[in-house]
């Protein structure tokens, strides 16, 4: 794309009337400074982890309108609408009154665009917005249409959003889509490719839009009608943009057409927190702008607020390995404080007592438990730890995901086992019937009828005998056969959920769910975990006790609960602990081994990055030595290819094996008694 044209004279700074109310020296270090106070064109900032970005940003806004520039000519955009809020009420109160700066997501904006020129991409004036479940469901009514009576191997209404999404935000096909994020069904790629132009034509034809038409109907509206992105380019003479290394290869040329008449654009992000390619995020609009923008002045906010040195010093001796990055050094604000740990466990469940005593120790010494956190790669990888955490009374909050037995997959899969430790379990034959296609209550109804009347259901139902409706008869007996084959692993819970996986599930799961790789992640650790019992009923008795152990809401006192956190990385962006636990850095879970499959070894240390600036006293980083894989006993795990990296002073390994010979082998202190080395894992107390 060629560079935009030069700046019209209406958006160049005027002098104020009138001297500066905002003492701006004093308020700003001098590399914000240097961001609010600077003139016209192409900008970009560089604003590392905990280095003031929204308020640089905000006084900026500040002095952009002290300056001359009317607040109605600035649009300041942003990835959530809370944020933008944030920003204009504290630039508000700043100039000590109301700002008339346009200010929102850009889905906000686009819908604001549309209201005004949808006329111009054939949009109806009333039309509507479909949201992210109707709009699933229309896709999935197109694509029943497509499929006629085939239903084996139609995916859901979400998976196939999922897929035209992806396409729509990436510029990718749908055919590079399906392979890189659904595999599985990749001979459907034709008819994909037809339920993406009829689901187009039908919200056409009934005046609705989903949420991607919001950007993509709006990109063409200003590239198509010369008039409408010229009124845009003098209405919004000033663009501002927030987190943009988080915009999508449509959001980037939105704002570079926004920006073409006059070319006051400031774009402020963290090339080193660009973790969001699964969504779309493209990594080349923030480390390229430069090429798009040669006169771009560049700016870096490097002062951190929030973390020791300890820990920036780790942070930065990280993320130094990525080639491909704006360069930048954090320094802390803060004093010192204690070195991260690095602690090696024996196996998982060690490592998940371990981080459970650690975190009631904190407690004790008074951290609030909302101020401590435990992330992980992925959500599957927090399973041992909430099991730890309920059984000892803990208070948690999951911001990954709902609660591990509470997921809907997890249920599903634990259900074929409560059928064969108990046939006559009603719960679980009706969860598992209504996972065939064409069972609806009636049938299912209809079939628990017939599994009461028999003396071996599963060996009926497997060859027949049992009355259900003509069009379900095939998936009755698919289930049957699915059940006979848990049933020859009983007393195996591991190699039962294997079973349940291999005999449809795991293909169930592809069909309905967009994120079906991690939700059979989930039941893959599952199983793994469940080889430590010695029958299936022992392991469903654990979860049912541990599951229906959930704390509520509300304190003994009545007051609101405080509650450790756990979180994906993902999640935990633009958020800060006092003290965080970084658990499963081993090869394979973080780094994670599908990403890295897929050439992104970068953006995952940029997620170690992300990880461990989260914290701001205390950082541990943990890991188990051993663990199971699959139907396997041990397995020695290779440490996270981050920590390896780090040089050996920047850390204080700890070993709980109380292994003496090791360089810094230890145990933590926690208070265990010296005449017991595992007495730190040990209890069952309560929170309180």
């Amino acid at each position: 794309m060629s560079p935009p044209d030069p700046p019209r004279e209406e958006s160049v700074l005027r002098p104020p009337d009138a001297p500066a109310r905002i003492d701006y020296e004093r308020a700003l270090n001098p590399q914000q400074l240097a961001v609010a106070r600077a003139g016209g064109g192409p900008m970009l900032v560089i604003a590392g982890a905990g280095s003031g970005k929204t308020r640089t940003l905000v006084y900026r806004v500040a002095w952009l309108v002290e300056n001359g520039v009317p607040a109605q000519a600035i649009l300041l955009l942003t990835f959530t609408n809370k944020a933008a809020r944030e920003m204009l009420h504290r630039a508000e109160a700043l100039l000590g009154g109301a700002v008339t700066v346009t200010g929102g997501t850009f889905h906000h904006a686009g819908l604001l665009a549309l209201r005004r020129h949808g006329h111009a991409v054939g949009l109806p004036r009333g039309f509507t917005i479909a949201d992210r479940g109707d709009a699933a469901d229309l896709i999935g009514t197109v694509g029943g249409e497509v499929f006629g009576k085939k239903e084996k191997g139609l995916p859901r209404g979400e998976v196939l959003l999922d897929i035209v999404s992806m396409a729509a935000n990436t510029g990718r096909s749908i055919a590079d889509v399906v392979e890189q994020r659904h595999p599985s069904h990749g001979d459907l790629v034709g008819e994909i490719e037809r339920i993406a132009g009829i689901y187009a034509h039908r919200k056409q034809s009934l005046g609705i839009v989903d949420f991607d038409d919001l950007l993509t109907l709006w990109l063409r509206a200003l590239k198509e009608n010369e008039d409408i992105r010229l009124e845009y380019q003098r209405r919004f003479a000033w663009v501002l943009v927030d987190e943009y290394q988080d915009t999508n290869i449509l959001q980037a040329e939105l704002v570079d057409l926004l920006a073409g008449g006059h070319r006051n654009l400031m774009v402020v992000g963290d090339d080193a927190q660009s973790i969001y390619s699964f969504r779309g995020a493209n990594f080349a609009n923030i480390l390229r702008f430069h090429e798009r923008y040669p006169d771009a002045k560049i700016f870096k906010l490097e002062q951190n607020y929030r973390s020791t040195p300890q820990i920036l010093e780790l942070a930065n001796a990280s993320i130094a390995r990525n080639r491909a990055q704006h360069a930048k050094e954090l320094f802390s604000a803060q004093p010192p404080g204690p070195r991260p740990l690095l602690v090696a466990l024996p196996r998982p469940e060690d490592q998940a007592r371990y981080v459970a005593e650690r975190i009631r120790n904190l407690a004790a010494g008074g951290l609030p438990p909302d101020d401590i956190a435990v992330l992980y790669r992925s959500h599957f990888l927090s399973m041992e730890l909430q099991m730890e955490l309920a059984r000892r009374k803990i208070p948690f909050e999951v911001r990954s995901g709902m609660r591990f037995f509470e997921q809907a997959h997890v249920k599903d899969a634990t259900s074929y086992l409560r059928i064969d430790t108990n046939p006559k379990d009603e719960l679980a034959w009706k969860r598992v019937l209504r996972l065939l296609p064409g069972v609806g209550k009636v049938t299912a109804d209809r079939v628990w009828a017939g599994v009461c009347a028999s003396a071996d259901p599963v060996g009926d139902l497997a060859e027949g005998r049992v009355g259900v409706p003509k069009g379900s008869v095939a998936a009755i007996r698919d289930l049957g056969r699915a059940l006979a084959t848990v049933r020859s692993q009983r007393d195996n819970p591991c190699g039962q959920l294997e079973a349940v996986l291999a005999c449809g599930y795991e293909q169930h799961l592809q069909d309905t769910y967009e994120n079906a790789h991690a939700r059979v992640q989930d039941l893959r650790t599952l199983a793994s975990y469940a080889t430590r019992f010695p029958g299936t009923g022992e392991f469903l008795s654990e979860l049912a006790l541990v599951s229906g152990g959930a704390e509520g809401d509300v304190a003994r006192d009545g007051t609101p609960e405080k509650k450790i956190v756990l979180s994906t990385v993902h999640q935990a962006k633009g958020l800060e602990w006092a003290a965080v636990f970084v658990i499963w850095l081993v090869d394979g879970r973080f780094p994670d081994q599908r990403a890295l499959g897929e050439g992104g070894e970068e953006e995952e240390r940029r997620l170690f990055y992300v990880a461990a600036t989260r914290a701001r006293v205390h950082l541990e980083l943990c890991l188990p030595v051993m663990a199971r894989e699959g139907a396997y006993g041990g397995v020695i795990q290779r440490q996270s290819r981050f920590l390896e990296e780090l040089p050996a002073w920047l850390t204080t390994p700890v070993d709980v094996r109380g292994d003496s010979s090791r360089p810094g082998g230890r145990r933590p202190e926690t208070g265990a008694g010296e005449d017991d080395d595992n007495r730190w894992m040990d209890g069952d107390s309560d929170w309180s």
